[in-house]
């Protein structure tokens, strides 16, 4: 008898959560109307970074590679000539690809990069009904250089 009385009042008690919440007032975003809201934290899409003189960042260390779990991050590395400087280091990235089909945005590619190159953009619309346009080259990630205003 008391196991019913148990139940009835765990029963009242979720009922009268159920029914405060009904009473509140909706919070929804008007996106796609309006401007999505993201956190500062959220990690969209990769970006690869330029240094102060607009030379990427990256050495082409594979670092991110490595600790990539889900193993989307394909590099070719060349190198840095004197008359042809890419990045600052000795070597860079010469492709660059991540294949969103398969990442999980943990973020262990911005945590290894040494130099900072990777890290997250808040780039969140990502769907697609083609696979192919799903796999990011270095030209779509990398930040585009600021020309000076004449």
């Amino acid at each position: 008898m008391a196991n019913i009385f148990g139940n009835a009042a765990a029963i009242a008690k979720g009922m009268g959560i159920t029914f405060k919440e009904m009473l509140q007032p909706a919070i929804t975003e008007a996106y796609p109307d309006g401007p999505a809201q993201l956190e500062e934290r959220f990690r969209g899409a990769h970006v690869l970074q330029r240094d102060e003189n607009g030379l990427e960042k990256c050495v082409a260390c594979f670092l991110c590679a490595a600790a990539c779990p889900a193993d989307c991050i394909y590099i070719e590395a060349a190198e840095n000539t004197t008359t042809e400087r890419i990045s600052g280091g000795d070597r860079y990235a010469k492709v660059y690809n991540i294949d969103y089909n398969r990442c999980i945005f943990c973020g262990f590619c911005v945590e290894a990069c040494p130099t900072d190159a990777i890290t997250h953009g808040h780039k969140f619309e990502l769907a697609s009904y083609n696979t192919s346009t799903l796999i990011y080259r270095k030209e779509q990630m990398l930040v585009q250089v600021e020309r000076a205003a004449r």
